[in-house]
């Protein structure tokens, strides 16, 4: 399996929204994709109008020790492992139990039987956090989220310190790349931002995610954004950031739809 961290030091910048579409996107082109709630927000799952009263995902099954397998929804073409509902009391001990535990996820990860090209796209919360360290220590690719504002590129370092100590010296891991969201290129302080990073990172700076209405639009019918809205500005975008880590991955670029 290939394993992505979606990942960034600031929150509000839209990684569960890429989390859901990209793997709603790679999915659309025969690819077998698993996309992993790690965020106690559990958020990921509504992009794939799962019931938002259900308490079920992977903390609850690791807290009663349970097989993640039946934690794994089949949502649309995308398998999706919601993070599950916990109370706080309960949030603690999960929390710990990863603190203590730094191999947890990939020891999880290798129990569910995923062949070699499968990809699986993991959700974080923002900042670090015994949840990003999980992410990053066993990520192949991280992809890393920010907006073309000021506040995101002064958090930009913070993300490269963790992503150097959890991943650079691990010799299965394939590198970072950058995406850029919510961008409108009518804003001159969008275009500078988007201009700084792409002369600073080249084709380290993968994509831009143009500003659109058809993202709220989308998450409000329960739908992902390629789902509802695939000929939009953020459903071509999201598509050819698809294609690109599809590229990276496995060698094949997706086809679109």
């Amino acid at each position: 399996m290939k394993i992505v961290a979606v990942v960034s030091a600031k929150g509000g910048v839209g990684k569960t929204t890429l989390s859901a579409n990209l793997a709603d996107a790679l999915a659309q082109t025969g690819q077998r994709v698993l996309a992993i709630d790690l965020d106690p927000q559990n958020m990921l799952r509504l992009h794939f109008g799962m019931p938002v009263q259900d308490v079920t995902g992977h903390a609850r099954a690791t807290l009663a020790g349970e097989s993640w397998i039946t934690s794994i929804w089949a949502r649309r073409r995308a398998l999706v492992m919601p993070f599950g509902g916990l109370n706080d009391a309960d949030l603690a001990v999960f929390e710990q139990h990863l603190a203590t535990h730094p191999n947890w996820l990939k020891r999880q990860l290798d129990q569910l039987g995923l062949s070699e090209n499968d990809i699986v796209i993991i959700d974080t919360p923002p900042g670090p956090s015994c949840y990003m360290r999980q992410a990053l220590s066993c990520a192949h690719v991280c992809l890393v989220m920010t907006l073309a504002d000021p506040a995101s590129y002064a958090a930009l370092p913070l993300m490269e310190n963790l992503i150097r100590t959890y991943c650079e010296r691990r010799p299965d891991y394939l590198g970072q790349a950058l995406v850029i969201n919510q961008v409108d290129m009518a804003r001159q302080l969008s275009k500078d931002v988007v201009q700084v990073l792409r002369d600073q990172l080249g084709e380290g700076a993968i994509g831009v995610i143009h500003e659109d209405q058809a993202v709220p639009e989308a998450l409000a019918n329960d739908r992902t954004i390629v789902d509802h809205s695939p000929r939009s500005q953020a459903g071509e975008d999201i598509r050819r950031c698809a294609s690109w880590l599809q590229q990276h991955l496995l060698g094949k670029a997706t086809s679109p739809q």
